[in-house]
């Protein structure tokens, strides 16, 4: 099945006001930047967003949070995001914080077709209330839901036809479990191939999950600090 849409702005089509989405990246690295820019160009508000962070206040979700079209993140770092920071304090945006490793067991979990865990992260923290808990090996752990979305949105580095997705170094992150976790999964990438020219043994996320693909273009990769030390003369 051809699952190739001609772009951006096609491939978001039927994400509507108040829908859960996933996105992948970790900070600024391996982030749907196409689908995020087209998103905030849309007028779309009232989305509820899972994503490790919202990138910076000019880049990644930073934009969606900018033009008010989160109304909730569920997330686990707030980091160099001063608008998120400034949203969550003064209580414009909910947030629900959670461990990282929780965050990405809840979505490969949600993409597992397993619908709660027990882990021991959180514990005895804000993050335990009103959870169950129960002891294995003398070791409390709290009971979590697993994560799913209306649209996953991922960004790998190349992609067939079909959805088959291959990401490049550290850019996979989040992004493998986020795409089997969502009810349509979106994929940008940035080569699409014809089928047959990915290796089936460094495919990292097989095109089931994936329902539409497009080739992106005009990539930043922005890095979110660079922090050198002046030359020793």
């Amino acid at each position: 099945m051809n699952k190739v849409v001609k772009d951006a702005q096609e491939a978001i089509r039927g994400i509507q006001s108040g829908m859960t989405l996933m996105l992948g990246g970790f900070g600024l690295c391996g982030i749907p930047e196409n689908c995020i820019a087209a998103l905030a160009a849309s007028g779309i508000k009232d989305l509820v967003c899972i994503s490790n962070n919202a990138g910076v206040d000019d880049f990644g979700l930073g934009l969606l949070l900018r033009n008010r079209q989160i109304r909730k993140m569920i997330s686990s770092y707030v980091g160099e995001n001063d608008e998120f920071e400034r949203q969550m304090l003064s209580g414009e945006l909910e947030v629900d914080l959670i461990p990282q490793g929780s965050l990405a067991e809840r979505c490969r979990a949600g993409g597992a077709g397993i619908p709660a865990f027990f882990t021991p992260a959180g514990y005895g923290t804000e993050i335990a209330q009103g959870k169950e808990v129960r002891i294995f090996n003398g070791k409390p752990h709290i009971l979590e839901s697993a994560l799913t979305a209306d649209f996953a949105i991922v960004k790998a580095w190349r992609g067939d036809h079909y959805g088959n997705l291959v990401y490049k170094g550290t850019a996979r992150n989040f992004n493998p479990m986020m795409a089997m976790a969502g009810k349509i999964t979106i994929a940008e990438v940035e080569e699409l191939v014809e089928p047959g020219q990915l290796d089936p043994n460094f495919i990292h996320t097989p095109g089931i999950f994936v329902q539409r693909i497009f080739q992106g273009s005009d990539y930043e990769k922005r890095i979110e600090q660079r922090t050198v030390r002046s030359r020793e003369s």
